[in-house]
């Protein structure tokens, strides 16, 4: 018999879960993703860039390659593919298609395909390129037929189908109408079974039109999150892996609920998490003899006759008041369910009432689903509007899943914002703040320390105007796991040695010294008493003397008042010893009953103020 609250969830796990698992209903897509990369193989890709940069078929290999490591290590259950057109050899299931080679079909990505994708970068990789498939004629139309066969070869369920062109011909037929027809044609087959198409154009000499052919074979955006069409090809690498990785990663929704704004006016939102936390992967345990993943089976059996138990014979427990109250699990199921999972509107409140210490968690992203229910979208629009034009927040109560104890959230509004292409860069939607519980804030009691100067507080306040960048999150990879996964490629790619990797969080220390200069030493002499070394051991206690036992004496010190006063309008007075103040005041007849420096710095200060 088990402890029954040892089977309640905790509320803090739900970011750990798999995106896209939702509180109730019916899942909207279920399945793998899949991905066809269709690259143009004529020679115009293969024409180095000026001052040495990688041709535009280098940087596409280059993309390949990196969306293959990540499919690999954040979804390795996605299937992938490598198609190239416009080759001389052709290489396709029964050989159909002239002037298309499959490189790679529908397949689960591994470290032979890296393999083999690294065989296609830098100078060597095209002239195997060329020796393998070469470069003919180009039929846009058949290639887009032997991706669609790639498609129905395919027996297990896709959630999504997507297809990505990297060319940079925006005549890619010369102007032959009869092939653009088809390439059209087949291109509209294709998205009425699913397959999304997009295009990665690249640079060429004079420009890429994109509206002269591929306006009509690319798909149109999905919603108004979607990344459209770019009209600007992709100049360097940075850019094009950029624009895959917003195209190739899919926005799952954490939970999908419905915003109660009152009595029968139900909107539908999703909630999308922004950022998650990296962590490494759980390892998985192999069978020893086949290699193959090893499924753990759990039984429960009685402690005193060993029979096996049925889920059903088996009870929870809680003890209270030295009584062990036995409950079925139905009425475990009962105590723990508060409400239906869902968000209820209570009512608004100013911006000023958010605090910052009220950010006890992450928060989450807030965005209508307008095929759950017609005129979300519309509502939330206005919701949206004059919460930002009133500049308040919606307190709400949430319940994101089952069995989820309710917790009180505030929907910040948040504007859209696009940049100079008009290119969507922060979303329109709310911020979900979850709110802290009255026992969520603790009152401490902060140490009493030293109190600075002013002169030190502004010497410092330099200090930090010259050290002051501008932060930002995706600039800083985790050296640990970063490292971990170098490790794994380099074992499954049987490198000699993993790939060397630059520690981005590790301080720039000669970028400092050149920024702060004599800062520092400044600082130092302000702060810490002479010839202060912070490295320094500890120095050694004072051995008493031979003869008497008793300690030897210290000399007094005295210091002239002009000398005293000097540093007390320089603040260095923390430069001089307790033995020196203690002198001091005594010279001056300042009466101080505590044997601290700042004791004695602030007695000193108040008589020769004076």
């Amino acid at each position: 018999m088990a402890e029954w609250n040892a089977y309640y969830k905790n509320e803090d796990d739900e970011e750990d879960e798999e995106e896209g698992e939702k509180s109730g209903g019916d899942y909207k897509t279920t399945g793998r993703d899949s991905l066809v990369f269709l690259v143009d193989a004529s020679k115009e890709m293969f024409i180095k860039g000026e001052d040495g940069e990688p041709s535009n078929f280098d940087m596409t290999m280059q993309v390949v390659r990196s969306v293959y490591t990540s499919k690999i290590i954040n979804s390795h259950r996605d299937l992938v593919a490598l198609v190239f057109y416009g080759t001389e050899q052709s290489k396709n299931p029964r050989n159909s298609f002239k002037h298309v080679y499959v490189y790679h079909d529908l397949d689960e990505p591994g470290a032979k395909r890296v393999q083999d994708v690294d065989a296609l970068r830098g100078g060597k990789g095209a002239q195997l390129a060329a020796k393998t498939m070469g470069s003919g004629e180009t039929s846009l139309g058949d290639a887009l037929w032997c991706c669609a066969n790639l498609y129905s070869d395919i027996k297990l369920r896709l959630s999504q189908k997507r297809l990505m062109i990297f060319t940079c011909r925006d005549e890619p037929h010369g102007g032959d109408s009869v092939k653009d027809r088809q390439a059209r044609t087949k291109a509209s087959d294709l998205k009425e079974t699913g397959v999304t198409i997009d295009l990665m154009h690249l640079m060429k000499p004079g420009g890429f039109n994109v509206a002269s052919f591929f306006r009509d074979i690319v798909s149109p955006p999905e919603d108004e999150s979607e990344l459209g069409l770019q009209l600007e090809p992709c100049v360097k690498l940075e850019d094009l892996q950029k624009r895959v990785r917003a195209k190739e990663q899919r926005k799952r929704a954490m939970a999908r609920l419905n915003l109660c704004l009152g009595e029968g006016i139900n909107v539908a939102v999703g909630i999308y998490a922004t950022a998650v936390t990296a962590r490494k992967q759980a390892p998985v345990r192999l069978y020893r003899e086949t290699n193959e993943p090893v499924r753990s089976k759990t039984r429960t059996f009685h402690t005193q006759t060993g029979s096996l138990l049925l889920p059903s014979e088996i009870k929870k427990a809680q003890v209270y008041s030295k009584k062990q109250i036995v409950m079925e699990k139905d009425e475990v199921d009962a105590i723990k369910k508060f409400d239906d999972p869902g968000m209820f509107l209570i009512g608004f409140k100013p911006m000023e009432k958010l605090k910052r210490h009220h950010h006890i968690r992450p928060a989450v992203f807030l965005y209508p689903e307008e095929d759950e229910v017609k005129g979300s979208a519309c509502l939330f629009s206005a919701l949206l509007t004059k919460c930002s034009e009133r500049n308040v927040f919606a307190l709400c109560r949430c319940i994101a899943r089952r069995n989820y104890p309710p917790r009180f959230v505030a929907l910040v509004p948040q504007k859209e914002e696009v940049d100079e292409g008009k290119v969507q860069i922060t979303p329109p939607g709310f911020n979900v703040i979850y709110l802290p519980f009255a026992d969520d804030i603790r009152t401490l009691d902060p140490p009493q320390c030293p109190v600075a100067s002013q002169i030190q507080v502004d010497k410092m306040k330099e200090i930090v105007s010259k050290l002051r960048f501008k932060y930002r999150s995706d600039a800083f990879e985790n050296p640990v796991i970063q490292q971990h996964y170098r490790n794994l490629e380099a074992l499954a790619l049987d490198m000699m040695a993993p790939e060397d990797m630059e520690d981005l969080i590790m301080p720039k220390v000669d970028q400092i010294d050149g920024r702060l200069g004599p800062l520092v030493e400044e600082f130092k002499d302000l702060v810490y008493p002479f010839n202060y070394n912070p490295d320094s051991k500890p120095a050694a206690k004072r051995k008493t003397a031979g003869t008497g036992g008793g300690a030897e004496k210290k000399p007094k010190v005295e210091m002239p008042e002009e000398e005293l006063r000097a540093h007390m309008q320089n603040g260095t007075l923390g430069k001089l010893t307790v033995a020196v103040l203690k002198e001091a005041c005594k010279q001056f007849g300042v009466r101080t009953t505590g044997t601290k420096k700042q004791e004695l710095i602030d007695a000193l200060t108040e008589r020769l103020g004076s």
